[in-house]
């Protein structure tokens, strides 16, 4: 088409549209970053210290969840502004296996009645060993849909040490919640089974090693999948405040050590869906490694499926 003629046309409101409408698809949206038009920008959780809520408690939209099972624990003392929900609360029988989560319904109500929304920046902590219900918590806040997650390093005990705690509750109202599912975070049992043995593919079990030997007999039957490394969560964290993580540095030599590559698609795998997920945040989202997942059903669903492999005694590294 002749230039000065489309100029002369310009003039006209409907061919002006078509041609600003034709300009900005062609020339404008290449240039313009690939985050601006991210359905699902990437989520991000992240471990913080007593500084960092005390700085951010202001925020409007930050909503912190004391996970601990133990009510009086809540009662005698919390952060200002923590609602309690056990992290008991998140799972319960499925199709006759033990220790499942709950479906999105049931886990959006617990959130919607924690006092979340889908835009709810979201503080999760706990204590002692119980790290791990505060990164199950965590892991769930993701797998729902929430992008702004941040778990609390120390838990409780590593507050109270620098801030003032609470025995005030707080004052919300019940807002909406809607799970937004986030299926790439986890894998199926059809999953594993395809899994085992690929190329590529690493599974991590943080169980205790006596579990992953076999040498205890809890469930139908006992021991790991076959070709999984054994890294106990407890590796991970501070021995006398296991809420705490240790320094990166530290957990990068136990990766090291056990011949895990950075660039595996890594499957975490433990008892029951809850050890696998402090390994879940610190490999994905403190250290960066692209393909991290969760196996829910976990060595529960797993030892009851008689027809798939098991191994026994010391992991065998390559």
């Amino acid at each position: 088409m002749n230039l000065r003629y489309l100029l002369s046309k310009l003039k006209k409101p409907k061919l002006f549209t078509l041609v600003a409408v034709f300009f900005a698809v062609v020339v404008i949206v290449p240039l313009l970053p690939f985050s601006a038009f991210s359905a699902n920008p990437r989520a991000n959780i992240q471990l913080v210290s007593p500084n960092w809520v005390v700085e951010n408690s202001k925020n409007a939209n930050l909503r912190i969840l004391d996970v601990r099972n133990f009510p009086l624990d809540y009662i005698e003392g919390h952060l200002p502004g923590a609602v309690n929900i056990a992290d008991t609360a998140f799972r319960g029988p499925k199709e006759g296996l033990p220790v499942q989560y709950w479906n999105n319904q049931k886990l959006g109500e617990i959130f919607a009645n924690s006092g979340l929304t889908n835009n709810s920046r979201v503080l999760v902590y706990s204590d002692d060993r119980d790290v791990l219900g505060a990164t199950m918590v965590a892991y769930l806040l993701e797998r729902s849909g929430l992008k702004d997650i941040a778990v609390l390093d120390g838990g409780y005990t590593g507050y109270k040490a620098a801030q003032d705690v609470t025995k005030e509750f707080p004052k919300y109202s019940v807002g909406k919640f809607t799970v937004r599912d986030n299926p790439s975070v986890r894998v199926t049992l059809n999953d594993v089974k395809k899994l085992i043995g690929k190329p590529g593919v690493t599974f991590i079990d943080p169980r205790p090693e006596k579990l992953f030997r076999g040498e205890e007999n809890i469930w139908i039957r006992n021991g790991h999948i076959p070709g999984a490394r054994n890294i106990p969560w407890v590796t991970f964290v501070d021995a006398k405040n296991p809420h705490k993580l240790k320094s990166l540095d530290d957990i990068k030599k136990i990766l090291t050590d056990k011949k895990i590559n950075p660039s595996s698609d890594i499957i975490v795998s433990c008892s029951t869906g809850r050890e696998a997920t402090l390994q879940y945040v610190v490999l994905k989202h403190l250290l960066g490694y692209p393909k991290v997942r969760i196996y829910e059903g976990a060595w529960t669903e797993y030892s009851a499926q008689k027809d798939l492999p098991v191994a026994t005694g010391e992991e065998k590294l390559s």
